[in-house]
Protein backbone atom coordinates (compact mmCIF):
# COMPACT_ATOMS: atom_id res chain seq x y z
CA UNK A 1 0.00 0.00 0.00
CA UNK A 2 1.47 3.54 -1.10
CA UNK A 3 -0.08 6.95 0.78
CA UNK A 4 -2.46 7.57 -2.41
CA UNK A 5 -4.04 4.88 -0.32
CA UNK A 6 -4.18 6.58 2.74
CA UNK A 7 -6.88 9.42 2.53
CA UNK A 8 -4.00 12.18 3.05
CA UNK A 9 -4.58 15.76 1.17
CA UNK A 10 -2.58 16.36 -2.44
CA UNK A 11 -0.21 18.92 -0.46
CA UNK A 12 0.88 16.24 2.40
CA UNK A 13 1.45 13.77 -0.48
CA UNK A 14 3.39 15.68 -2.56
CA UNK A 15 5.60 16.69 1.05
CA UNK A 16 5.94 12.76 1.49
CA UNK A 17 7.26 12.31 -1.47
CA UNK A 18 9.53 15.08 -1.91
CA UNK A 19 11.34 13.05 1.46
CA UNK A 20 11.61 10.39 -0.60
CA UNK A 21 8.75 7.72 1.16
CA UNK A 22 7.12 5.75 -0.85
CA UNK A 23 5.20 3.29 1.11
CA UNK A 24 4.05 4.11 5.02
CA UNK A 25 5.03 1.58 7.76
CA UNK A 26 2.40 -0.35 10.08
CA UNK A 27 1.71 2.18 12.20
CA UNK A 28 1.49 4.35 9.66
CA UNK A 29 -0.79 2.19 7.53
CA UNK A 30 -3.08 1.40 10.04
CA UNK A 31 -3.28 4.72 11.98
CA UNK A 32 -3.60 7.38 9.46
CA UNK A 33 -7.48 6.34 8.39
CA UNK A 34 -8.60 5.78 11.76
CA UNK A 35 -7.56 9.68 12.63
CA UNK A 36 -8.63 11.11 9.68
CA UNK A 37 -11.97 9.50 10.34
CA UNK A 38 -12.08 11.99 13.47
CA UNK A 39 -11.99 8.66 16.09
CA UNK A 40 -9.34 7.96 19.03
CA UNK A 41 -6.07 6.18 18.64
CA UNK A 42 -4.03 3.99 21.11
CA UNK A 43 -0.85 3.67 19.35
CA UNK A 44 1.39 0.60 20.45
CA UNK A 45 4.69 -0.07 18.16
CA UNK A 46 8.19 -0.40 19.12
CA UNK A 47 10.36 2.50 18.63
CA UNK A 48 11.24 3.50 15.34
CA UNK A 49 8.39 2.08 13.75
CA UNK A 50 7.69 5.87 12.40
CA UNK A 51 4.58 6.82 15.05
CA UNK A 52 5.81 10.35 14.73
CA UNK A 53 4.85 10.50 11.10
CA UNK A 54 1.71 8.74 12.25
CA UNK A 55 0.11 11.40 13.86
CA UNK A 56 1.83 14.79 12.18
CA UNK A 57 0.74 13.58 8.13
CA UNK A 58 -2.98 12.91 9.45
CA UNK A 59 -3.12 15.95 11.19
CA UNK A 60 -1.42 18.39 8.32
CA UNK A 61 -4.87 17.02 6.10
CA UNK A 62 -7.24 17.74 8.84
CA UNK A 63 -5.18 21.83 9.47
CA UNK A 64 -6.00 22.16 5.85
CA UNK A 65 -9.14 24.08 6.78
CA UNK A 66 -9.92 26.61 9.49
CA UNK A 67 -7.68 29.58 10.50
CA UNK A 68 -6.08 29.95 14.47
CA UNK A 69 -6.88 32.27 16.96
CA UNK A 70 -4.80 34.26 19.23
CA UNK A 71 -3.75 32.56 22.18
CA UNK A 72 -5.85 29.17 21.34
CA UNK A 73 -4.07 26.68 19.45
CA UNK A 74 -6.36 24.30 17.26
CA UNK A 75 -4.30 20.86 17.62
CA UNK A 76 -1.72 20.26 20.84
CA UNK A 77 1.12 17.29 20.76
CA UNK A 78 2.97 16.62 24.04
CA UNK A 79 6.28 15.37 24.51
CA UNK A 80 7.98 14.46 27.26
CA UNK A 81 11.49 15.70 26.68
CA UNK A 82 12.69 18.68 25.04
CA UNK A 83 14.41 16.77 21.79
CA UNK A 84 11.71 14.99 21.48
CA UNK A 85 9.60 18.32 21.24
CA UNK A 86 11.92 19.92 18.71
CA UNK A 87 12.37 16.38 16.42
CA UNK A 88 8.41 16.59 16.16
CA UNK A 89 8.57 20.69 14.90
CA UNK A 90 10.69 19.70 12.16
CA UNK A 91 8.59 16.81 11.09
CA UNK A 92 5.88 19.37 10.50
CA UNK A 93 8.30 21.92 8.79
CA UNK A 94 9.24 19.20 6.17
CA UNK A 95 5.85 17.44 6.11
CA UNK A 96 4.06 21.16 5.84
CA UNK A 97 6.53 23.53 3.92
CA UNK A 98 3.64 23.75 1.61
CA UNK A 99 1.18 24.94 3.85
CA UNK A 100 0.93 28.37 5.77
CA UNK A 101 0.83 27.06 9.32
CA UNK A 102 1.99 28.17 12.55
CA UNK A 103 4.05 25.71 14.85
CA UNK A 104 5.26 26.78 18.02
CA UNK A 105 7.20 25.53 20.30
CA UNK A 106 7.01 25.32 24.03
CA UNK A 107 9.83 23.98 25.66
CA UNK A 108 12.37 24.95 28.78
CA UNK A 109 15.80 26.95 28.04
CA UNK A 110 14.09 29.55 26.28
CA UNK A 111 12.70 32.94 26.90
CA UNK A 112 9.08 33.58 27.91
CA UNK A 113 9.15 36.57 25.42
CA UNK A 114 9.76 34.99 22.70
CA UNK A 115 7.25 32.02 23.12
CA UNK A 116 4.54 34.64 24.02
CA UNK A 117 5.11 36.60 21.10
CA UNK A 118 4.10 33.42 18.66
CA UNK A 119 0.96 32.98 20.91
CA UNK A 120 0.10 36.22 20.14
CA UNK A 121 -0.02 35.84 16.25
CA UNK A 122 -1.90 32.58 16.54
CA UNK A 123 -1.12 28.60 16.47
CA UNK A 124 -2.48 25.85 14.78
CA UNK A 125 0.13 22.90 16.20
CA UNK A 126 1.19 24.04 19.53
CA UNK A 127 4.10 21.25 20.36
CA UNK A 128 4.93 21.68 24.43
CA UNK A 129 6.56 19.96 27.16
CA UNK A 130 4.17 19.38 30.22
CA UNK A 131 5.71 21.76 32.66
CA UNK A 132 6.48 24.61 30.16
CA UNK A 133 2.82 24.69 29.13
CA UNK A 134 1.02 24.44 32.66
CA UNK A 135 3.62 27.49 33.21
CA UNK A 136 1.99 29.46 30.27
CA UNK A 137 -1.57 28.61 31.24
CA UNK A 138 -0.96 29.38 34.72
CA UNK A 139 0.08 32.63 33.55
CA UNK A 140 -2.80 33.51 31.39
CA UNK A 141 -1.31 34.05 28.56
CA UNK A 142 -2.52 30.20 26.67
CA UNK A 143 -6.01 28.95 26.60
CA UNK A 144 -6.39 25.27 25.68
CA UNK A 145 -10.43 25.37 24.95
CA UNK A 146 -9.99 25.48 20.99
CA UNK A 147 -7.62 22.54 21.36
CA UNK A 148 -9.38 20.04 18.80
CA UNK A 149 -6.68 17.31 18.69
CA UNK A 150 -4.66 16.16 21.23
CA UNK A 151 -1.73 14.01 20.75
CA UNK A 152 0.20 12.52 23.80
CA UNK A 153 3.32 11.01 22.64
CA UNK A 154 5.77 8.67 24.53
CA UNK A 155 3.20 7.86 27.02
CA UNK A 156 5.46 5.45 29.20
CA UNK A 157 8.44 7.86 29.27
CA UNK A 158 5.67 10.44 30.66
CA UNK A 159 4.95 7.95 33.30
CA UNK A 160 8.88 7.48 34.17
CA UNK A 161 9.74 11.15 34.29
CA UNK A 162 6.57 11.69 36.20
CA UNK A 163 4.43 13.36 34.23
CA UNK A 164 1.28 11.91 34.47
CA UNK A 165 -0.30 14.25 37.23
CA UNK A 166 0.42 17.36 34.79
CA UNK A 167 -1.30 15.36 31.74
CA UNK A 168 -4.11 14.40 33.97
CA UNK A 169 -4.32 18.80 34.79
CA UNK A 170 -3.67 19.67 30.98
CA UNK A 171 -6.82 16.98 30.18
CA UNK A 172 -9.56 18.70 32.24
CA UNK A 173 -8.05 22.36 30.50
CA UNK A 174 -8.91 20.56 27.00
CA UNK A 175 -12.67 20.70 25.66
CA UNK A 176 -13.90 17.28 26.59
CA UNK A 177 -15.05 16.57 22.72
CA UNK A 178 -11.59 16.67 21.49
CA UNK A 179 -9.95 13.73 19.76
CA UNK A 180 -6.96 11.95 21.38
CA UNK A 181 -4.19 10.08 19.91
CA UNK A 182 -2.18 8.33 22.74
CA UNK A 183 1.01 6.58 21.83
CA UNK A 184 3.24 4.60 23.53
CA UNK A 185 6.29 1.78 23.31
CA UNK A 186 5.37 -0.51 26.15
CA UNK A 187 1.86 -0.93 28.23
CA UNK A 188 2.49 -0.85 32.30
CA UNK A 189 -0.47 -1.21 34.01
CA UNK A 190 -0.70 2.21 34.97
CA UNK A 191 -0.75 3.40 31.33
CA UNK A 192 -3.29 0.95 30.33
CA UNK A 193 -5.54 2.89 33.35
CA UNK A 194 -4.54 6.22 32.00
CA UNK A 195 -6.05 5.71 28.40
CA UNK A 196 -8.98 4.74 29.73
CA UNK A 197 -9.54 8.27 31.30
CA UNK A 198 -8.28 9.58 28.68
CA UNK A 199 -9.45 7.67 25.51
CA UNK A 200 -12.77 7.40 24.07
CA UNK A 201 -13.99 3.92 22.17
CA UNK A 202 -10.08 4.05 20.99
CA UNK A 203 -9.03 2.16 17.92
CA UNK A 204 -6.38 -0.05 19.25
CA UNK A 205 -3.43 -0.67 16.98
CA UNK A 206 -0.63 -2.71 18.06
CA UNK A 207 1.96 -3.51 14.90
CA UNK A 208 4.43 -5.34 17.45
CA UNK A 209 4.59 -7.00 20.88
CA UNK A 210 4.40 -4.94 23.90
CA UNK A 211 8.55 -4.12 25.06
CA UNK A 212 9.87 -6.32 22.20
CA UNK A 213 13.22 -5.61 20.36
CA UNK A 214 13.74 -5.28 16.51
CA UNK A 215 14.78 -8.43 14.67
CA UNK A 216 17.47 -6.37 12.83
CA UNK A 217 19.39 -5.35 16.27
CA UNK A 218 21.98 -8.09 16.92
CA UNK A 219 22.01 -8.52 21.06
CA UNK A 220 25.53 -8.98 23.30
CA UNK A 221 26.76 -8.42 26.54
CA UNK A 222 30.56 -8.38 27.95
CA UNK A 223 31.32 -9.03 31.22
CA UNK A 224 33.08 -6.32 33.58
CA UNK A 225 34.56 -6.25 36.86
CA UNK A 226 33.17 -3.59 39.46
CA UNK A 227 35.38 -0.89 39.09
CA UNK A 228 34.96 2.16 36.54
CA UNK A 229 38.17 1.83 34.78
CA UNK A 230 37.38 -1.66 33.80
CA UNK A 231 34.46 -0.88 32.29
CA UNK A 232 36.09 2.46 30.57
CA UNK A 233 38.77 0.59 29.66
CA UNK A 234 36.32 -2.82 28.14
CA UNK A 235 34.42 0.39 26.41
CA UNK A 236 37.44 1.28 24.46
CA UNK A 237 38.21 -1.34 23.22
CA UNK A 238 35.06 -2.52 21.90
CA UNK A 239 35.18 1.11 20.09
CA UNK A 240 38.41 0.36 18.66
CA UNK A 241 37.27 -3.35 17.69
CA UNK A 242 34.02 -2.84 16.37
CA UNK A 243 33.30 -3.63 12.68
CA UNK A 244 31.18 -1.03 10.48
CA UNK A 245 30.80 1.37 13.08
CA UNK A 246 29.65 4.43 11.90
CA UNK A 247 28.52 6.28 15.23
CA UNK A 248 27.29 5.26 18.46
CA UNK A 249 25.39 6.41 21.45
CA UNK A 250 26.74 5.28 24.92
CA UNK A 251 24.41 5.26 27.29
CA UNK A 252 24.98 5.66 31.24
CA UNK A 253 22.53 5.91 34.14
CA UNK A 254 23.56 9.13 35.32
CA UNK A 255 24.46 12.39 34.75
CA UNK A 256 27.54 12.59 36.45
CA UNK A 257 28.35 9.44 34.43
CA UNK A 258 28.00 10.87 31.47
CA UNK A 259 30.50 13.91 32.02
CA UNK A 260 33.16 11.73 33.46
CA UNK A 261 32.79 9.12 30.46
CA UNK A 262 32.82 11.77 28.21
CA UNK A 263 35.88 13.23 29.49
CA UNK A 264 38.20 10.05 29.66
CA UNK A 265 37.47 9.01 25.91
CA UNK A 266 38.12 12.90 24.71
CA UNK A 267 41.39 12.16 26.97
CA UNK A 268 42.12 8.89 24.75
CA UNK A 269 41.60 10.48 21.48
CA UNK A 270 38.03 9.94 20.69
CA UNK A 271 35.69 12.11 18.82
CA UNK A 272 32.79 12.30 21.74
CA UNK A 273 30.09 14.76 22.49
CA UNK A 274 27.99 14.61 25.60
CA UNK A 275 23.73 15.10 26.12
CA UNK A 276 22.07 15.23 29.46
CA UNK A 277 19.75 16.73 31.30
CA UNK A 278 21.32 18.92 33.33
CA UNK A 279 22.99 20.54 30.03
CA UNK A 280 21.22 24.32 28.30
CA UNK A 281 19.22 23.94 25.88
CA UNK A 282 21.63 25.58 23.37
CA UNK A 283 23.96 23.07 24.49
CA UNK A 284 21.75 20.10 23.88
CA UNK A 285 20.74 21.22 20.25
CA UNK A 286 24.14 21.67 19.16
CA UNK A 287 25.78 18.40 20.16
CA UNK A 288 22.45 16.66 18.81
CA UNK A 289 23.11 18.55 15.98
CA UNK A 290 26.50 17.64 15.49
CA UNK A 291 25.97 13.99 16.11
CA UNK A 292 23.26 13.97 13.19
CA UNK A 293 25.29 15.62 10.58
CA UNK A 294 28.52 13.18 11.13
CA UNK A 295 30.71 15.50 12.60
CA UNK A 296 31.00 13.67 16.09
CA UNK A 297 30.87 10.11 15.94
CA UNK A 298 30.28 9.09 19.46
CA UNK A 299 27.67 10.82 21.52
CA UNK A 300 27.68 9.76 25.99
CA UNK A 301 24.06 10.02 26.56
CA UNK A 302 21.75 10.05 29.62
CA UNK A 303 18.32 8.24 29.41
CA UNK A 304 17.23 11.85 27.69
CA UNK A 305 18.13 10.60 24.23
CA UNK A 306 16.82 6.83 24.68
CA UNK A 307 13.45 8.08 23.79
CA UNK A 308 11.79 8.82 20.36
CA UNK A 309 14.81 10.41 18.75
CA UNK A 310 15.09 9.96 15.07
CA UNK A 311 18.64 8.87 14.04
CA UNK A 312 18.30 6.48 11.51
CA UNK A 313 21.77 5.84 10.43
CA UNK A 314 23.02 4.56 14.07
CA UNK A 315 24.81 2.01 13.82
CA UNK A 316 25.99 0.73 17.50
CA UNK A 317 24.63 1.44 20.89
CA UNK A 318 26.49 0.97 24.07
CA UNK A 319 25.11 0.32 27.09
CA UNK A 320 28.08 1.39 29.59
CA UNK A 321 25.32 1.11 32.34
CA UNK A 322 23.21 -1.35 32.09
CA UNK A 323 19.40 0.29 33.00
CA UNK A 324 18.12 -0.06 35.89
CA UNK A 325 14.37 -0.49 34.13
CA UNK A 326 13.94 -3.18 32.01
CA UNK A 327 11.53 -1.13 29.42
CA UNK A 328 14.64 1.62 28.96
CA UNK A 329 16.89 -1.45 27.79
CA UNK A 330 13.98 -1.79 24.82
CA UNK A 331 13.95 2.09 24.15
CA UNK A 332 17.89 1.94 24.22
CA UNK A 333 18.64 -0.07 21.75
CA UNK A 334 16.00 0.94 19.47
CA UNK A 335 18.27 3.87 18.40
CA UNK A 336 19.77 1.44 16.45
CA UNK A 337 18.26 -0.95 13.65
CA UNK A 338 15.63 1.39 12.29
CA UNK A 339 13.88 1.67 9.13
CA UNK A 340 14.66 -2.07 8.79
CA UNK A 341 18.79 -1.13 8.84
CA UNK A 342 20.85 -3.62 10.93
CA UNK A 343 22.39 -2.33 13.99
CA UNK A 344 24.43 -3.57 17.05
CA UNK A 345 23.62 -3.02 20.91
CA UNK A 346 26.35 -4.44 23.28
CA UNK A 347 25.90 -3.99 27.31
CA UNK A 348 28.91 -4.22 29.71
CA UNK A 349 27.77 -6.12 32.53
CA UNK A 350 29.53 -6.00 36.12
CA UNK A 351 28.59 -8.29 38.87
CA UNK A 352 26.43 -6.13 39.93
CA UNK A 353 23.71 -6.06 36.75
CA UNK A 354 22.80 -9.58 37.29
CA UNK A 355 19.37 -8.86 38.29
CA UNK A 356 19.12 -6.23 36.12
CA UNK A 357 19.85 -8.26 32.86
CA UNK A 358 17.45 -11.19 33.96
CA UNK A 359 14.70 -8.65 34.56
CA UNK A 360 15.45 -7.48 30.55
CA UNK A 361 15.90 -11.26 29.31
CA UNK A 362 12.46 -11.56 30.61
CA UNK A 363 10.80 -8.56 29.20
CA UNK A 364 12.35 -9.05 25.92
CA UNK A 365 11.89 -12.92 25.95
CA UNK A 366 15.28 -14.12 24.73
CA UNK A 367 18.49 -14.89 26.07
CA UNK A 368 21.01 -12.15 25.57
CA UNK A 369 24.53 -13.95 24.46
CA UNK A 370 28.06 -12.98 25.35
CA UNK A 371 30.12 -11.11 22.74
CA UNK A 372 33.26 -12.82 21.37
CA UNK A 373 36.49 -11.93 22.21
CA UNK A 374 38.44 -11.76 25.23
CA UNK A 375 37.72 -7.88 26.89
CA UNK A 376 39.35 -9.11 30.50
CA UNK A 377 41.30 -6.03 32.28
CA UNK A 378 44.25 -7.62 33.94
CA UNK A 379 46.08 -4.18 34.85
CA UNK A 380 44.23 -2.54 38.20
CA UNK A 381 45.55 0.69 37.07
CA UNK A 382 44.31 0.44 33.30
CA UNK A 383 42.86 4.03 33.12
CA UNK A 384 44.83 6.86 34.13
CA UNK A 385 42.12 9.32 34.17
CA UNK A 386 40.06 7.25 36.74
CA UNK A 387 43.17 6.67 39.27
CA UNK A 388 42.03 8.67 42.08
CA UNK A 389 44.87 10.89 43.31
CA UNK A 390 45.49 9.33 46.64
CA UNK A 391 46.50 5.93 45.17
CA UNK A 392 48.61 7.53 43.15
CA UNK A 393 50.35 9.32 46.30
CA UNK A 394 50.77 5.70 47.69
CA UNK A 395 52.30 4.56 45.01
CA UNK A 396 54.87 7.13 44.89
CA UNK A 397 55.42 6.95 48.86
CA UNK A 398 55.89 2.81 48.10
CA UNK A 399 58.04 3.49 45.29
CA UNK A 400 60.13 6.15 46.47
CA UNK A 401 58.73 8.50 43.56
CA UNK A 402 59.48 12.23 43.87
CA UNK A 403 56.53 13.92 45.74
CA UNK A 404 55.90 10.76 47.58
CA UNK A 405 56.39 10.53 51.71
CA UNK A 406 58.39 7.74 53.16
CA UNK A 407 56.79 5.82 55.98
CA UNK A 408 57.76 6.91 59.43
CA UNK A 409 59.43 3.97 60.35
CA UNK A 410 62.31 4.28 57.64
CA UNK A 411 62.63 7.64 58.30
CA UNK A 412 66.61 8.03 59.47
CA UNK A 413 67.58 10.73 62.41
CA UNK A 414 69.19 13.88 61.22
CA UNK A 415 72.31 15.45 61.76
CA UNK A 416 73.47 15.04 65.53
CA UNK A 417 69.91 13.95 66.88
CA UNK A 418 70.89 10.47 67.79
CA UNK A 419 73.87 12.03 69.98
CA UNK A 420 71.28 14.78 71.31
CA UNK A 421 68.92 11.77 72.13
CA UNK A 422 71.46 10.09 74.05
CA UNK A 423 72.60 12.53 76.29
CA UNK A 424 69.52 13.61 77.10
CA UNK A 425 69.35 13.92 80.97
CA UNK A 426 66.04 13.02 82.38
CA UNK A 427 63.62 15.57 83.45
CA UNK A 428 63.65 16.40 86.79
CA UNK A 429 60.15 17.12 88.36
CA UNK A 430 59.55 20.79 89.50
CA UNK A 431 59.11 21.95 92.75
CA UNK A 432 55.59 23.56 93.24
CA UNK A 433 55.70 27.42 93.36
CA UNK A 434 54.58 28.94 96.90
CA UNK A 435 51.46 30.38 97.06
CA UNK A 436 51.26 34.43 96.59
CA UNK A 437 49.94 36.02 98.96
CA UNK A 438 46.78 37.97 97.53
CA UNK A 439 47.08 41.66 96.02
CA UNK A 440 45.34 44.86 97.22
CA UNK A 441 41.97 45.07 95.98
CA UNK A 442 41.46 41.51 95.16
CA UNK A 443 39.44 38.85 96.67
CA UNK A 444 41.63 36.21 98.39
CA UNK A 445 41.28 32.61 97.38
CA UNK A 446 39.11 30.64 99.41
CA UNK A 447 40.34 28.84 102.35
CA UNK A 448 38.76 25.97 103.66
CA UNK A 449 36.18 26.39 106.25
CA UNK A 450 36.95 25.16 110.16
CA UNK A 451 35.56 22.11 111.26
CA UNK A 452 33.12 23.71 113.53
CA UNK A 453 31.48 25.33 110.68
CA UNK A 454 28.23 23.21 109.47
CA UNK A 455 28.12 22.52 105.88
CA UNK A 456 25.04 24.66 103.93
CA UNK A 457 22.84 23.20 101.76
CA UNK A 458 25.10 19.62 101.63
CA UNK A 459 23.60 16.26 103.08
CA UNK A 460 27.32 14.66 102.08
CA UNK A 461 29.06 13.68 104.95
CA UNK A 462 32.02 16.29 104.91
CA UNK A 463 35.90 15.07 103.54
CA UNK A 464 38.63 15.03 105.70
CA UNK A 465 40.89 17.69 105.73
CA UNK A 466 44.30 16.83 104.41
CA UNK A 467 47.23 17.34 106.80
CA UNK A 468 49.28 20.28 105.56
CA UNK A 469 53.13 21.73 107.19
CA UNK A 470 52.06 24.89 107.12
CA UNK A 471 50.52 27.20 109.99
CA UNK A 472 46.60 26.85 110.07
CA UNK A 473 44.42 29.92 107.96
CA UNK A 474 43.63 32.98 108.97
CA UNK A 475 39.96 32.87 108.98
CA UNK A 476 39.53 36.44 109.99
CA UNK A 477 37.85 37.21 106.98
CA UNK A 478 35.10 35.59 107.62
CA UNK A 479 31.43 36.60 109.63
CA UNK A 480 31.96 36.06 113.54
CA UNK A 481 28.18 34.07 113.00
CA UNK A 482 30.47 31.35 110.72
CA UNK A 483 33.04 31.29 114.06
CA UNK A 484 30.80 30.41 116.41
CA UNK A 485 31.04 27.11 117.95
CA UNK A 486 27.41 24.74 117.43
CA UNK A 487 26.26 23.57 119.98
CA UNK A 488 24.91 19.79 119.63
CA UNK A 489 20.97 18.92 120.41
CA UNK A 490 20.81 16.59 123.01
Amino acid sequence: MSFSNLGLSDKVQAAVAATGYTNPTPIQEQAIPHVLARRDVLGIAQTGTGKTAAFVLPMLTILEKGRARARMPRTLILEPTRELAAQVKENFDKYGAGQKLNVALLIGGVSFGDQDSKLMRGVDVLIATPGRLLDHTERGGLLLTGVELLVIDEADRMLDMGFIPDIERICKLVPFTRQTLFFTATMPPEISRITEAFLHNPARIEVSKPATTAVTVTQSQVPAGREPHEKREILRRLLRDAKDLNNAIIFCNRKREVAVLHKSLQKHGFSVGALHGDMDQSARMAALDQFRKGELPLLVASDVAARGLDIPAVSHVFNFDVPHHPDDYVHRIGRTGRAGRTGTAISIVTPLDSKSMAAIEKLIGQQIPRAEGDYTVHSEASDEDAAPRRSRSREGSRDGARGGRKPRREREPRHGEREARQDREPRQEREPKPEREPRHGRNPAPQAAPSHVPSIGRAEPRRPQREVDHEPADHSHLPAFLLRPVRARA
